[in-house]
């Protein structure tokens, strides 16, 4: 079944390398210069629009941490739901480097990555001018070029929960993007205090896409 055209915009809002060295620049005690890689992956899955995501921190572009999968689906089409689930690797190392070398991703295949049940967002789409942007939206600080735009919010009150060699991790996730804007609210949470301990604790972290990638055969 052929995607939804608000599923294949999101997908080409979120496709691509992104920076926050403005952000960075600004505010460089609360902010990590950091690069962000959202790759296209063909044929993992049936259904939806998959993205390979890592991050690395521009001092240290040689490491990359943070490897996940992004699937975009329509769960509902009357009316239009749209769900991010995301995917752990079993071996993140594997496909360490994956967002600035893609081959290493013809690799990969679905029994290496193991589906979150609890890591699922659901996707708001918005039709706003720079009037009508309300004042919780993370787009209401000084953006007036905006037309769509779409927002992934945990469904439920539970965080992401994984476990990882033997550790149990915790992350609030959350996203906003626009064409050639990503915002990450993502937060590490601490599973014993349920205090944030890493990530958009300030705020989020605002992302300038600095590069496309294309979506290919989907």
């Amino acid at each position: 079944m052929p995607h939804t055209p608000e599923l294949l915009t999101l997908a080409h809002c979120l496709t691509g390398e992104f920076s926050n060295q403005e952000q960075a620049l600004a505010e460089p005690t609360w902010y990590v210069h950091l690069r962000l890689w959202h790759r296209p992956v063909v044929g993992l899955f049936a259904q939806g629009i998959t993205l390979f995501a890592e991050q690395a921190n521009i001092l240290k572009l040689d490491q990359p941490y943070r490897q996940r999968l992004l699937q975009l689906q329509e769960v509902s089409l009357n009316p239009l739901k749209i769900q991010v689930q995301y995917y752990k690797f079993l071996d993140p190392g594997e496909f360490r480097g994956a967002g600035a070398n893609p081959s290493l991703l013809q690799k990969l295949t679905p029994e290496k990555v193991e589906l979150l049940p609890g890591c699922v967002l659901g996707v708001s789409i918005s039709q706003l001018d720079s009037q009508s942007i309300p004042r919780s939206s993370p787009h209401s600080d000084g953006d007036t070029d905006l037309d769509t735009y779409f927002e992934a919010l945990p469904i439920g009150d539970r965080p992401c929960s994984f476990s990882y060699d033997d550790k149990n991790y915790q992350v609030q996730l959350g996203f906003a993007t626009s064409v050639g804007k990503f915002l990450s609210y993502d937060k590490g949470i601490d599973p014993a205090t349920g205090k944030a301990i890493w990530g958009a604790m300030l705020g989020a972290y605002r992302f300038q896409k600095t590069q496309e990638f294309a979506l290919e055969n989907l």
